[in-house]
């Protein structure tokens, strides 16, 4: 369990720096400066480092790694529109968000399931 917090918190730390000041990350890193580049790992960081802790709760793969896409995805969606300038295409944001909603039901759908299962 400890190896998993420190894991969690490893990556959480290094995705909220490549989010908030990709420059300083990439500088330590010794990367280049892509800002939207360091924005989209970072949040993919976050989702792996909450996949992390969520596995600490539950038990159901599915539902761990669906929450874990839930949340990347969506600040990935989120990471188009801001970064817009930067890149990419005008459909990007709906594209993803549209796949994130499409995800969240299925992770309330399975969450739902699971309780039914143990109220039996």
């Amino acid at each position: 369990m400890t190896a998993t917090v420190l894991a969690s918190t490893m990556m959480m730390g290094f995705g909220v720096w490549m989010r908030v000041d990709p420059a300083g990350f990439a500088d330590w890193a010794n990367w280049p400066n892509h800002v939207h580049f360091l924005h989209d790992a970072g949040v993919f960081q976050l989702g792996i480092g909450l996949m992390l802790l969520c596995a600490l709760w539950w038990r159901d793969a599915l539902a761990v790694t669906l929450a874990g896409f839930v949340f990347a995805n969506s600040f990935h969606a989120i990471n188009h529109a801001l970064d817009h300038d930067l890149g990419g295409n005008d459909s990007d944001f709906w594209t993803l968000g549209l796949v994130s909603v499409i995800a969240a039901a299925a992770l309330v759908v399975r969450l739902r399931a699971q309780r039914m299962e143990a109220a039996r």
